[in-house]
């Protein structure tokens, strides 16, 4: 299967790494980069971009894997199940989710008071100023707020500690060679 696509039509994307949104028009040539989380990571002769998930049915001859990573969970709630939805979210110019990258500094679970869940993250990014920080902080909240009996959910944005490589886990320095 080729990597080389074509735009069967106009599609809304966003713009690596400044966070912009912008119209890439039909016909377009299109290199995927990165399929993780549900979205799509695409290289033009303009640069990178992410295809939402919700839009990547326009990537012509590209058939999204067999994943669960935009499917509501059923079930029980978890703060495990937090954490597992986390892992489903990546930066769209690197292949290990933001868990395993070490950009999750804490997750808080409080009960509200007709009985289901809050939930306040808060995370950073390997660098300050990235346009694509609002970006994938919108996909954790809204993994997140899919999760049974969450009334709420809020991913913030923060800046101490500064990011460092040494917070990669070991699982995210393995897929990224740095074992």
């Amino acid at each position: 299967m080729s990597n080389v696509h074509h735009l069967i039509q106009d599609v809304s994307a966003t713009v690596i790494p400044a966070g912009d949104v912008v119209t890439l028009p039909r016909d377009t040539e299109v290199f995927i980069v990165q399929t993780l989380g549900g979205n799509v990571t695409v290289r033009t002769d303009r640069g990178l971009f992410r295809i939402a998930r919700e839009n990547v049915g326009v990537i012509g001859g590209y058939v999204p894997p067999d994943d669960k990573t935009g499917a509501p969970v059923v079930g029980e709630f978890s703060e495990q199940a937090v954490w597992d939805s986390l892992k489903t979210c990546f930066d769209p110019e690197i292949p290990v989710n933001i868990v395993d990258l070490g950009l999750i500094y804490d997750l808080s679970v409080e009960a509200t008071p007709s009985g289901g869940k809050s939930i306040d993250v808060k995370m950073t990014l390997t660098a300050p100023g990235c346009g694509m920080g609002p970006v994938i902080a919108e996909d954790a909240r809204q993994k997140i707020a899919a999760l049974p009996t969450v009334e709420r959910a809020k991913v913030h944005i923060v800046w101490d500690p500064q990011w460092t490589p040494q917070m990669i886990s070991e699982t995210g320095r393995k897929a990224l060679g740095l074992e």
